[in-house]
């Protein structure tokens, strides 16, 4: 990612998309979490139905370089059925809220997958071999007759058509009173933390009947609550240290060693507001719906309604970048409000060396910030350019005055078309787009 996102040097093409083309998409097939696994070579979705997809990037063809490898359907599980909580007479969706991949430690891959209540821990495995010539049952399964037994055989491996299996490992539940919007696996391997509007528990992976609670902001009177935990997050390298975002912008990072319920932080990072720019929106759009730590771990980046925030983990009074993502729909934020689209949680990623960002945003356009040459561009998620290996056109949105041929005004955005949901290979130039139901890949044209 040497050169600008939107430079020469670095031009963005199409490379696939999954998923059908249906003018009336069914809720349960709307893609909602998009992450890769630490190595690139699989990348998951989850979608509102509770199911979860896994793609693997095939092996490189030797004698056509050119086509590098794609992502195919490898495995596709049933994650979280629908429930109901018969307490509260309240339905619990099926929904996957996020997916986590755990570093690879053998020849099977594990995830966790939460919707808004529980949280499960599934292992993914290969089978290509079966025993077959058991002496205790026939080949389709039936047990025999031990007196019929006359000779003892010894069970061989045969090679057999690929399986690949998903099989629930651990379900970890009943630790969360609200809906959980986060999950984050630790740097030591052994532990994950889980959020929700009000707490955030630490868990052990291999332990499913308790967790440990290490920040209640719950308020003794809940009239006198004034702000929800909308993410949260591990540091990529230090397993004491975490982050979690509030609805009021703010975000606080805690060190585990200090106490064993963090409810005082170590640092407390926030940007002071502007009172020239202040309206009656402007809580709503300073709420942060995503943080994420770049992979250095020395920085961190914050989404909130209108622009990506990056923080030095060293400096709190304010950040050290702001990207506008649009801005263009300040002025539209009354309708926004009526539509209730203000309330929309994008995320945000970035690239492998952390030199570049990416955030989502209506029309199914999509935005990518180069840090050190601080060039941006606006890129689209659409069927129309999904030509194999067809280079993506920059948008361009007019505000007011005269449009030129090539922009497209604010007032024909589509709001119902959004990019909530995207993932950034960890060591190539290669992104994953979730729009509505489809899956776009786009890669960069130099590969």
């Amino acid at each position: 990612m040497a050169g600008a996102v939107g430079g020469n040097d670095l031009q963005w093409c199409f490379s696939q998309v999954k998923g059908a083309i249906d003018e009336d998409v069914a809720e349960a097939d709307i893609i909602s979490t998009v992450e890769f696994n630490y190595s690139g070579e699989l990348l998951a979705t989850g979608d509102k139905g509770g199911r979860v997809v896994i793609f693997q990037r095939e092996q490189e063809c030797k004698n056509r370089p050119h086509l590098r490898g794609e992502y195919n359907v490898y495995s596709t599980f049933q994650s979280h059925e629908p429930e109901f909580d018969y307490l509260k007479s309240l339905e619990i969706e099926e929904k996957i809220n996020k997916i986590r991949w755990l570093p690879q430690q053998n020849a099977a891959h594990f995830l966790l997958s939460t919707n808004d209540k529980t949280i499960k821990l599934w292992k993914i495995s290969e089978r290509d071999k079966r025993a077959e010539g058991y002496n205790l049952k026939e080949e389709d399964g039936r047990l025999r007759d031990p007196f019929r037994i006359t000779s003892l055989r010894v069970p061989v491996l045969m090679p057999m058509d690929l399986m690949v299996e998903a099989s629930p490992r651990r379900i970890f539940a009943n630790a969360h009173t609200y809906h959980i919007n986060s999950i984050s696996v630790n740097s030591d391997h052994e532990t994950y933390l889980s959020a929700d509007d009000l707490r955030i528990n630490l868990w052990h992976l291999e332990i499913t009947d308790r967790s440990f609670n290490i920040v209640d902001i719950k308020p003794a009177n809940m009239e006198e609550l004034t702000e929800v935990i909308t993410a949260a997050e591990f540091h990529p390298h230090q397993c004491n240290v975490f982050v979690y975002s509030s609805s009021k912008g703010t975000i606080r990072l805690c060190d585990m060693r200090a106490a064993a319920l963090c409810d005082r932080h170590t640092k407390f990072f926030e940007e002071p507001e502007d009172p020239s720019s202040r309206s009656f929106f402007s809580e709503i759009i300073s709420s942060v719906s995503d943080v994420k730590f770049s992979h250095s771990g020395r920085y961190m980046m914050t989404r909130d309604y209108l622009s990506v925030k990056v923080w030095d983990l060293n400096m709190e009074n304010r950040p050290v970048e702001t990207y506008q993502v649009h801005e263009y729909l300040r002025s539209k934020l009354c309708s926004l409000y009526e539509n209730d689209c203000i309330f929309d949680k994008f995320e945000c990623c970035w690239n492998g060396n952390d030199s570049a960002i990416m955030t989502g945003s209506y029309n199914n356009f999509f935005r990518m910030f180069d840090r050190n040459s601080r060039r941006d561009i606006t890129l689209e998620a659409s069927r129309e350019s999904s030509k194999s290996r067809a280079t993506l056109k920059p948008r361009k949105v007019c505000t007011g005055g005269k449009r030129k041929k090539d922009e497209i005004s604010v007032d024909s955005l589509d709001f119902n078309r959004k990019i909530l949901h995207s993932a950034w290979h960890p060591k190539d130039n290669i992104i994953a787009v979730a729009a509505t139901n489809n899956l776009y890949i786009f890669q960069d044209k130099v590969n």
